[in-house]
C-alpha cells in the first residue's frame, strides 16, 4: 500500500525532532546543568536535616533516602544506552559516566549514613552487622562491586585496561543492579511492602532484558555497550 502524504509527514517528524535535539545535548552547559540536578536530592536532604524536616526519625530518613536515590541513579544510568538508541540521540552517552559516578556517590552516602547514624562508626559492630544481616551484606557487596567501576571511569583507565577488558569489567554493573534490587527487596520484606520493589524490578527487567536481547541477536564479534 502506498504511503499517504499524512503518513510520510508523521514518519519525518521523529528524525527531525532527533536532529534538533542533538545540538542541545552537545551544548557545553548541559553537563553542568545535569551535575547540578544530580546534587538536588543531596541539597534537599541537607536542608531537611538542618531544618528538622525529616520526620520523627531523621537518621532512618537519611539512610532510606540515600539508598532510594542510589537505586534511582542506577536505573537512570542503565537507561542511557537504550534511550540513546530509541531516541536516536548518541550525544546522551556523554552523560552516562557522570550519572554512574553519582550512583556510586549516593551509594557511598547511603553506607556512610548507616555507619555513622545507625552504628556510630563502631567498625567491629558494623562488620558483625554486615555478616549477621543478609540484606546489609548484599548491599555492601553491591557498593564494593561499584568501587572498581568508579575508579576506572576515566579515559586513562580505559587506555590502560584496553577497551575490551574495560567493557568486561564494567558489566559488573548488571550484578550491582541485581544485588541492589535484592537489598531493597529484603529491606521492604521486613515491612511487607513490595509496591516500590515491583516498580524497580519492572524497570530493571526492561533495561537488562533489552541488553540480553541485543546480546543474543548480534554477531559475537561485537560487544554490547554498558
Amino acid at each position: 500500500m502506498a504511503a499517504t502524504p499524512e503518513s510520510s509527514a508523521v514518519a519525518a517528524v521523529a528524525p527531525a525532532r532527533a536532529h534538533r535535539a542533538r545540538p542541545l545535548l552537545l551544548h557545553p552547559g548541559v553537563k553542568p546543568l545535569v551535575f547540578g540536578l544530580c546534587l538536588l536530592p543531596l541539597a534537599w536532604l541537607v536542608y531537611g536535616a538542618v531544618n528538622s524536616r525529616l520526620g520523627a526519625n531523621p537518621a532512618e530518613a537519611l539512610i532510606r533516602a540515600t539508598g532510594d536515590w542510589t537505586l534511582r541513579f542506577l536505573c537512570i544510568t542503565l537507561a542511557v544506552t537504550p534511550l540513546r538508541q530509541w531516541l536516536q540521540q548518541p550525544a546522551l552517552a556523554r552523560l552516562r559516566r557522570m550519572l554512574g559516578l553519582f550512583t556510586y556517590f549516593y551509594g557511598c552516602l547511603h553506607f556512610l549514613c548507616y555507619g555513622w547514624l545507625d552504628m556510630g562508626f563502631a567498625f567491629d559492630d558494623i562488620l558483625r552487622d554486615i555478616w549477621k544481616r543478609p540484606f546489609i551484606l548484599v548491599g555492601s557487596s553491591a557498593l564494593l562491586l561499584m568501587t572498581p567501576l568508579a575508579l576506572t571511569s576515566f579515559n586513562r583507565a580505559i587506555k590502560a585496561l584496553g577497551a575490551q577488558r574495560w567493557q568486561h569489567l564494567h558489566r559488573l554493573i548488571y550484578a550491582v543492579a541485581l544485588l541492589g534490587l535484592l537489598h531493597f527487596f529484603w529491606l521492604r520484606a521486613a515491612k511487607n511492602n513490595f509496591a516500590e520493589v515491583l516498580i524497580y524490578a519492572v524497570i530493571l527487567a526492561v533495561l537488562l532484558g533489552w541488553r540480553l536481547k541485543r546480546w543474543l541477536v548480534r554477531p559475537r564479534a561485537h560487544t554490547p555497550n554498558v
